[in-house]
């Protein structure tokens, strides 16, 4: 089967989950054309060779916040500039190929092409959790505006799929039909790996003086990530040891770790969950999915959110920590086996469904008169 899949550019989250869904594809005999922008055109030409580079937009950030207005504004300069080019380039390579099925995670063009040619759209992604599942006034707090915001865009983004394949550790009552939840799809090292409980945490931040300062004095040794470049790599301060960039250190630091102090990101939270790892997320302010996974997080009982992060934020979290490794310790997930099972059904009812129509087709073009 011919397969269109496009791949939302900001972050890694989407690409990392779609390189494990399109190899699974591809070991099932699909043929697919990958269309990405950002970090996932980069990452995914290196994993699967030829990838289509499409635009995507970019968050404007600002002291560990998202600022709205300088993001549509810096999006939609942006979208002028290159959109058109883009399109004109995406819609010649795929206009021959003609794919039976488009699968997108996040990405919108793709959703775009599906609707103008009537070809049936998986959505594969965890963002569509905002729109597709109805959320108590516990986890959307205050954050009202936030949360409509989320939710429009996140709408507007990809309408009208076929159907939603929506990855969680969580569970929420659903809102909107043809909507599945999955477990998370993780990386292949996450699956192989083999956890054990160390004596370190792991931090991945942008940081900040309020959370070096809890660290510093914390007791518990503290592998940092992001929080420093240059020289100050690989220094120590207290408890914290400034670590250098790497896929393979940081995998190691998380498989062996205590916890972990992170954002609200849904990819690093799932691996988290999915190797026993009680989390202290700190979700950027003005980003309602990641508050909303983090909320989630502690009310599973996995670990805490905490908005503002200082010393007793991250002592709290400490002292809760034995507590949350025997919750987490009744979370079970095989691998990848559900949700891959989940999209593979999803991807060939929408194939059998375009098969038919085109045959339905060429039925009816030999049926007309000529003259």
């Amino acid at each position: 089967m011919k397969i269109l899949y496009g791949v939302n550019g900001e972050g890694m989250g989407h690409a990392t989950r779609s390189d494990v869904v399109i190899q699974s594809l591809l070991d099932a005999g699909h043929e697919i054309q990958v269309m990405a922008s950002g970090a996932a055109y980069k990452f995914l030409s290196q994993k699967l060779g030829h990838v289509n580079e499409i635009f995507g937009p970019s968050f404007a950030m600002e002291n560990g916040e998202i600022q709205r207005w300088a993001t549509v504004t810096h999006t939609m300069g942006a979208a002028r500039r290159e959109l058109p080019g883009s399109v004109r380039r995406w819609m010649a390579t795929v206009h021959e190929w003609r794919p039976e099925v488009v699968v997108t995670d996040f990405e919108p063009l793709s959703g775009i092409y599906s609707r103008t040619t009537r070809t049936p759209l998986v959505c594969v992604d965890n963002i569509h959790m905002i729109d597709r599942c109805k959320h108590d006034d516990e986890i959307i707090g205050a954050e009202r505006e936030d949360f409509r915001i989320a939710r429009a865009v996140t709408h507007t983004m990809v309408p009208n799929a076929g159907d939603y394949v929506i990855t969680t550790f969580f569970q929420p009552p659903l809102l909107r039909g043809r909507t599945v939840l999955v477990p998370p799809i993780v990386r292949p090292e996450i699956v192989a790996a083999q956890p054990t409980r160390g004596d370190h945490l792991i931090v991945y931040s942008g940081g900040g003086e309020a959370l070096t300062d809890a660290l510093r004095d914390c007791g518990v040794p503290c592998h940092v990530y992001g929080m420093r470049d240059g020289d100050e790599v690989g220094t120590t301060d207290g408890c914290i040891e400034y670590r250098p960039r790497s896929i393979d250190g940081f995998l190691e630091d998380l498989v062996t770790a205590r916890g972990v102090i992170t954002g609200g990101g849904f990819s690093l939270l799932s691996e988290a969950v999915y190797l026993g790892k009680p989390v202290l997320s700190v979700p950027l302010e003005g980003q309602f999915e990641q508050l909303m996974n983090a909320r989630y997080l502690e009310r599973e009982g996995y670990g805490l959110c905490a908005q503002e992060v200082d010393a007793p934020a991250v002592q709290g979290f400490l002292d809760r920590l034995d507590e949350f490794h025997e919750t987490l310790s009744g979370y079970e997930q095989d691998g990848n086996k559900v949700a891959m099972a989940t999209v593979a059904e999803a991807v060939n009812t929408a194939g059998t469904s375009t098969r038919r129509e085109r045959a339905r087709s060429r039925r009816q073009g030999r049926r007309t008169p000529t003259s």
